[in-house]
């Protein structure tokens, strides 16, 4: 088996996974694959090439050979910048981002599309970034290659675009030199027990562990996972952590009563999803603190929602990497509880910065001292303190509007509502259908869009779409928002009627 610097990391986390990859790759779940992130390092990776001046690129060949060639042409000339060279050994094989010679030496820099800040050293480097860049480090040191500088470069997350785009600010630099130099030792013993595991006939006996998510989730973590109780310790929610579970899993206790009755140190919350799902109960509801929550409530009521999206490489001014832009929202305003409900919308222009038109159509839609509603609402209340900040004439107005929010999570957040089919988990998502089941006009997966992750990935390329294909998705996409708001106008009235079933009106009129 040849690894790559891929296959070295993977096998570095698990090296059963790449037995897996050879002899079951049908168990293989290539959703833990987001394609955005994928094409999001490819892009910046391609932005980073011209980072130390002119360079060669080494162009994409399935054919390992002529990459080979090609690159052993561009060292034999002097190349000062050679970008995606390939480097070959007995097992192993490499592309290296940039390789930039320097008084006769080489300087290898790998590029990652994350972000950190110039204050940053290596102690904060991630430790697969750390194996990736051993690795390549040994196999140029056994092709010859003298490398007397290892960097990772990253986005620098402080940059703020002015102007025309500065790569210099744009990218950090860590000096990972002496890491990787110390870990060059370990490299081939590693590379021979990775392949010792994935080259063996029967399929290599490795327990469930931190592993499975860390640094990435595992693609045949289902079929690892395919023998446990369901449900089992792994599904419990209300922020139980990993090390926890796998704590207990290690300890036999596996199964719900397992759990339950093994001594496992349960909040109460994470008690409640497990004596709930054994045994199937009310709901349970603390009426009194949903009463004092629907007390804070004033009308007529606005329900807000945002939708945003990143840019890896900032392409319009005062935008940092990966700073959310807000490019739509959706508003359901109701008058009186259980009343009728108008709603608004905005969806930006694709292809141009939508912030400006944003914030100026939100405070057209709703006044000041309004009472608005979010679910999980730092996320919005940030993006409107943002705007704030952006544009000084509209300020006051956003500032009251942020001082002005209710979160409709809190309830379900805090444990004052909760049911069996909420499966441990207060995401709208989870709480909708649980407590509205089985109505077609609230079901994500009838729609186009079902998530901001669809939604964030249909935005960002929308603009490089033919016309049929941007108004098909701009549809979608309303819809999508369309329904986050209309679902708390839903979940709101369950929890009117589950105070009062005759829905006496506790909001401030």
């Amino acid at each position: 088996m040849i690894l790559s610097k891929s296959r070295y990391t993977k096998g570095m986390q698990c090296p059963k996974m790449l037995w897996l990859d050879e002899n079951m790759p049908g168990q293989y779940d290539a959703s833990v694959m987001d394609e955005g992130i994928l094409q999001t390092g490819n892009m910046v990776g391609d932005v980073a090439m011209g980072y130390f001046g002119p360079f060669s690129e080494v162009p994409f060949s399935e054919d390992k050979t002529a990459m080979l060639e090609e690159t052993k042409q561009l060292l034999a000339d002097g190349t000062t910048v050679i970008t995606e060279a390939a480097f070959s050994i007995d097992h192993g094989f490499c592309l290296v981002d940039i390789l930039h010679k320097v008084d006769g030496t080489y300087e290898m820099i790998e590029v990652k599309s994350s972000s950190a800040s110039p204050l940053d050293g290596v102690e904060t480097v991630k430790d697969v970034y750390l194996h990736d860049m051993a690795f390549q480090r040994y196999v140029l040191r056994q092709c010859g290659i003298p490398v007397q500088k290892v960097w990772l470069m990253q986005l620098n997350r402080t940059y703020v675009r002015h102007g025309e785009l500065d790569l210099y600010e744009l990218f950090t630099l860590t000096d990972c030199t002496d890491v990787v130099f110390a870990m060059q030792g370990d490299v081939e013993h590693n590379i021979s027990a990775i392949r010792k595991i994935a080259e063996q006939a029967d399929e290599p006996v490795v327990d469930i562990g931190h592993q499975c998510d860390s640094p990435y989730t595992c693609g045949y973590k289902g079929w690892c996972y395919r023998n446990l109780p369901s449900p089992n310790v792994f599904d419990i929610g209300w922020s139980m952590r990993g090390a926890k579970k796998e704590a207990a899993y290690h300890a036999g206790l596996i199964s719900f009563e397992e759990v339950l009755g093994g001594g496992v140190a349960l909040n109460e919350k994470q008690r409640r999803q497990i004596e709930h799902t054994l045994v199937e109960q009310a709901p349970y509801i603390d009426r009194e603190a949903i009463q004092a929550f629907l007390a804070e409530i004033r009308y007529p009521l606005y329900f807000l929602d945002f939708e945003t999206y990143m840019q890896a490489v900032p392409l319009w001014d005062f935008v940092s990497p990966y700073a959310q832009i807000p490019f739509q929202y959706s508003l359901h305003i109701q008058d009186k509880p259980s009343g009728a409900v108008a709603h608004k919308e905005f969806l930006g222009k694709e292809g141009i910065d939508p912030r400006r038109s944003l914030a100026e159509t939100l405070c057209a839609d709703i006044p000041e001292n309004a009472c608005i509603m979010a679910y999980s609402m730092g996320f919005e209340k940030g993006r409107i303190r943002e705007l704030a900040k952006l544009f000084p004439d509209l300020t006051a107005h956003l500032t009251n509007l942020c001082d002005n929010i209710l979160d409709l999570a809190k309830p379900f957040q805090s444990g004052a509502y909760y049911c069996r089919e909420m499966g441990g988990s207060y995401s709208i998502k989870a709480v909708l259908p649980a407590l509205i089941p089985n109505d077609p006009d609230l079901d994500y997966l009838s729609l186009d869009i079902q998530n901001g992750s669809m939604a964030m990935e249909a935005y960002a390329s929308l603009h490089h779409q033919p016309p049929d294909v941007i108004a098909k998705t701009r549809a979608a996409l309303l819809a999508y928002c369309r329904l986050d708001t209309l679902a708390m106008v839903k979940i709101l009235e369950k929890l009117y009627a589950v105070v009062d079933p005759k829905r006496t009106k506790f909001g401030k009129h």
